[in-house]
């Protein structure tokens, strides 16, 4: 197919002819031949440039395909008859009326020509409407270069139901407004409507929002690698939230451009030791935020290693921090990293001094309470509290307990009390 729309639109550029002196000898011979019973008369007429316009206009609907492909070919025939040729029965002469109308677009789209122009959007439309698929295809696959193009024709084939011909539009066309994109991802679920979307030339941060709320796995890879996309640091905070539950999205989020320092503290809190080194070979922050992130990089690689270079096991790990007094948040957030989940129950249950099986049914219930208060009788954080709720609790996103006021626990000691004893076994 596309062989064949680059064979279709190659060829000269056609020439917009505005003005034409009337010879009255001449228009009435070609009066006489128009309404010639013989063809080849007819067929004359439509090829030759010179015919009086309003002759061209009456070929326009010759019971011959032949005059009416030669009418709709010629240079000189006035676009006021184009939303006609639009309609015409032919597809070769439909194809004939789009080739020329979209090599006139630039020229057209000057301000001098704005009723021709008018003309030439409205027939683009009924093309763009059309029954026969490459018809559709073949002005997707042009339009989508024009920033002249027509809002109205690439907001059709925009909407278009033939991935052939809407994913150009979606993806490449600078004239489809924010509007209708905005539309689009409401009305369309499907994955590769919104990487089409997302990865476009330019996104402005209205549909960079818009993509992020759909959580496409696809679409939002897209978005976070494209440089052309901009997005406001609370997208990007939804953005990394997602990226925890969406391996997909963490490479390239390591490798965005410009990510504000405290989004990749956050970051790296969570990704997998294999994109350590996108992290490591980052320039773009400050030296603080540098050491910190470096700092968390190097203890996480070396979590399971122990003083002599040794690996050991996830149980001598505690034994030894416990013991020391230094399995704190910030050695429990390493092992959430790392997905080191028995090391996290079991260092729970030493600080908790709760049993380790009671600590397992918590997780198990899936409970924000339950697993808040865990954290709370562990001595941790509430920020460490959410962590355990979504990564090893895998609480529903809906269900989720946050912080009050950004660090506080949001129930009160009595209700986590409560929800400890719920658990605990009698003599614990």
């Amino acid at each position: 197919m596309l062989g064949f729309i680059k064979t279709f639109f190659k060829g000269a550029k056609p020439r917009l002819r505005l003005r034409q002196e009337k010879d009255p000898v001449r228009y009435e011979k070609e009066r006489a031949l128009a309404a010639s019973a013989t063809k080849r008369d007819r067929l004359k007429l439509a090829k030759n440039p010179n015919t009086h316009l309003e002759i061209l206009y009456y070929l326009a609907a010759d019971a011959d395909e032949d005059v009416r492909l030669a009418v709709a070919r010629n240079d000189s025939t006035p676009l006021q008859v184009s939303p006609i040729i639009a309609r015409d029965k032919s597809v070769d002469v439909r194809m004939a009326l789009a080739q020329r109308l979209m090599e006139l677009l630039p020229e057209l789209s000057e301000a001098q020509h704005s009723q021709l122009y008018a003309f030439a959007a409205q027939a683009l439309g009924v093309l763009a409407l059309d029954e026969v698929l490459k018809v559709r295809i073949a002005l997707s696959s042009v339009l989508k270069d024009m920033a002249c193009a027509p809002p109205a024709v690439v907001t059709q084939l925009a909407r278009d139901l033939e991935r052939q011909v809407s994913e150009p539009i979606l993806r490449y066309c600078a004239a489809l407004p924010d509007k209708d994109l905005l539309d689009i991802l409401s009305e369309h679920p499907q994955d590769w409507v919104v990487e089409a979307i997302a990865s476009r030339r330019t996104v402005s941060e209205r549909v960079s929002d818009a993509v992020v709320e759909k959580r496409s796995v696809s679409g939002g890879r897209a978005l976070i690698a494209n440089d052309g996309a901009m997005l406001s640091n609370d997208a990007l905070v939804r953005v990394v939230e997602s990226a925890r539950e969406l391996p997909e999205w963490q490479k390239p989020l390591c490798l965005r451009k410009h990510l504000p320092g405290f989004l990749m503290k956050e970051i790296v809190r969570f990704v997998d030791t294999s994109l350590h080194k996108f992290i490591l070979a980052r320039t773009d922050f400050d030296d603080a935020t540098r050491i910190e992130i470096e700092d968390t990089v190097k203890r996480r690689m070396r979590f399971l290693v122990d003083d002599a270079g040794n690996r050991i096991t996830p149980k001598d790990k505690l034994a030894i921090l416990h013991k020391t007094g230094k399995l704190d948040d910030a050695v429990m957030a390493d092992a959430l990293a790392l997905r080191e989940h028995e090391f996290i129950q079991m260092g729970l249950a030493l600080r908790s001094k709760l049993p380790l099986d009671t600590v397992k049914r918590m997780f198990e219930t899936r409970s924000a309470k339950a697993v808040t208060a865990l954290a709370w009788r562990a001595g941790l954080t509430m920020r460490f509290a959410l962590d355990l709720q979504r990564e090893l609790a895998k609480v529903p996103h809906t269900e989720l307990l946050y912080p009050r006021n950004g660090e506080d626990f949001p129930l009160s000691d009595e209700e986590m009390d409560w929800q400890i004893g719920f658990f605990k076994p009698e003599k614990a």
